[in-house]
């Protein structure tokens, strides 16, 4: 059998079925190659069927020995042949406030929110995929466990432990929070696991893969009716062991471990640090891990968080403080919640296309990495943060645009420029150890500003191509090649930018 490397080699093993497999029987592994040894837990997947499952790191033969509770060793080989294609490995942070796939492909991170589209109707579930694949995402943020909050009060289509949930008669729009963290009227049995629900999860997290776009699991969140997440500390250590077992070996996977961590009252920061740790074991290919908050930051400088998941603590300001996040925590910045494009109620679900652009651009250029969500209501009740299906804004549409032209920059990424001091100008992050000298390109960003006119004087020899971006209605207009101190006519509107390429000549 062969596989290709960072793709998954899975074994399937017989096994007993009686008792709880789940809490009684134990798989484990260790495989080998001629440039790593790593070792793995396996788990049960019902009706006696047992599985392991291992991302190869490096192309060659790798041997294996798996020991269960149950049964002699196995052992065997199997070849992982060369990646090809778009498999270009699991993404890693680079030069410090970027990120790259493992085989030093840059990756720009350009996300979205619908937490609960894997719970949903295949056929909603199917209509989520045909929009991300039209779309420029490539990473989406989604639950393992239902969510009970505002416009999402149905049941999901299943649960992660065997066991009846409430009956959601009682619920409505009036008393549906005095059911968050709360466990009366559900009869779960938190030792023995649902297996159809997570090879689900599984499905999903694989075509995402198909279609190049990251897995951002969120493990834990506080809305919640059905008792999810007020577990006891030893359940909660074997949802995450298991978790960690079935999903570690897909290279798209991110770890979140929770949404609105601070949300969750029954837990302490020392339980976040144990959960963290069991990430740490669990996961042997060291996939991404943060954690995202409501009010206050998770101390993001913890060594084992690898990039910030921040959510907006002003109404306004968000991707304005990409800077000072970036300097204080040392870590690349996501705003994985920067509020929705939409209509609803709630303050952070009802900005404007353009104002969700806006932010974006402002991120992008400030050395960050931005997220979409959509909040509009809609005769269906299906919002995209939540549900998936349809996207009916207007952001959207614009952010393939953006991608296009931040893949453009040289090097692994952005970083911000005070070079030019009334606006927001981007350089590229060229390394550590050479920053902004390069002087190799330039993107300047007027946001809300709408100048008729700007000059500028880099220096007197550098020749630069000088482009025109209106970035709302996605046009570039070449205006030919500048150096010294030139003149850039402008319409006079918001949304608008230049971009300077160095020309280099012989």
């Amino acid at each position: 059998m062969s596989v290709e490397r960072w793709d998954v080699f899975e074994l399937v093993l017989e096994g007993p079925e009686t008792g709880n497999p789940f809490t009684e029987q134990t798989i484990e592994g260790v495989f080998r190659c001629k440039w790593e040894t790593v070792s793995v837990t396996g788990f049960y997947d019902g009706g006696g069927v047992y599985k392991i499952r291992f991302m190869p790191s490096f192309a060659g033969v790798y041997e294996y020995t798996v020991r269960t509770s149950f049964n002699e060793p196995v052992t065997g080989t199997f070849c992982a042949e060369e990646a090809s294609g778009e498999n270009h490995g699991p993404v890693r942070v680079a030069n410090r406030y970027h990120f790259a796939y493992e085989d030093g492909t840059p990756y720009f991170c350009l996300g979205t929110t619908a937490y609960v589209w894997d719970l949903q109707t295949g056929e909603r579930i199917a209509e989520t995929l045909s929009t991300l694949r039209e779309s420029a995402f490539n990473k989406i943020r989604f639950c393992i466990l239902p969510k009970h909050y505002d416009y999402n009060l149905n049941e999901p289509r299943s649960y992660p432990f065997v066991g009846e949930p409430m009956d959601s008669s009682v619920l409505n729009r009036e008393n549906f929070m005095q059911y968050d963290n709360q466990s009366e009227g559900n009869s779960w049995d938190f030792s023995r696991f649902n297996p159809d629900h997570f090879r689900h999860i599984e499905y999903c997290i694989q075509e995402l893969g198909k279609l190049g776009i990251e897995a951002d699991l969120i493990v834990m969140h506080p809305y919640d009716r059905w008792g999810f997440s007020c577990m006891s500390k030893e359940e909660d250590d074997r949802y995450w062991n298991y978790v960690l077992a079935r999903f570690s070996a897909y290279r798209n996977v991110w770890w979140s471990l929770a949404n609105e961590y601070d949300l969750m009252y029954d837990k302490s920061t020392e339980d976040w640090e144990r959960f963290a740790s069991l990430i740490c074991a669990g996961d042997p290919y060291g996939h991404l891990r943060s954690i995202h908050n409501c009010i206050p930051f998770y101390d993001y400088s913890r060594p084992w968080v690898t990039h910030c998941s921040i959510q907006r603590q002003d109404l306004y300001k968000t991707a304005e403080l990409v800077p000072e996040w970036r300097e204080r925590y040392g870590k690349p910045v996501v705003l994985d919640e920067i509020a929705y494009e939409g209509n609803i109620p709630h303050g952070w679900g009802n900005i404007s296309g353009q104002e969700m652009v806006r932010r974006f651009w402002e991120a992008v250029c400030r050395g960050g990495y931005p997220g979409h969500g959509e909040t509009f209501l809609n005769r269906e009740g299906v919002l995209w943060w939540s549900h998936g299906g349809k996207l009916h804004g207007e952001s959207h549409k614009r952010f393939q645009f953006l991608l296009d032209l931040w893949k453009e920059s040289p090097g692994n990424g952005l970083m911000p420029c005070d070079e030019f001091w009334s606006e927001v100008c981007a350089v590229p992050e060229m390394s550590l150890t050479q920053p902004v000298r390069a002087k190799e390109y330039y993107l300047i960003y007027y946001s809300f500003m709408q100048p008729a006119v700007k000059e500028y004087h880099i220096d007197d020899e550098t020749e630069y191509q000088l482009n025109v971006i209106d970035t709302w209605n996605m046009t570039i207009e070449d205006r030919g090649i500048v150096k010294g101190k030139f003149t850039v006519q402008l319409p006079g509107r918001p949304y608008m930018a230049i971009q300077l390429k160095r020309i280099r000549h012989g």
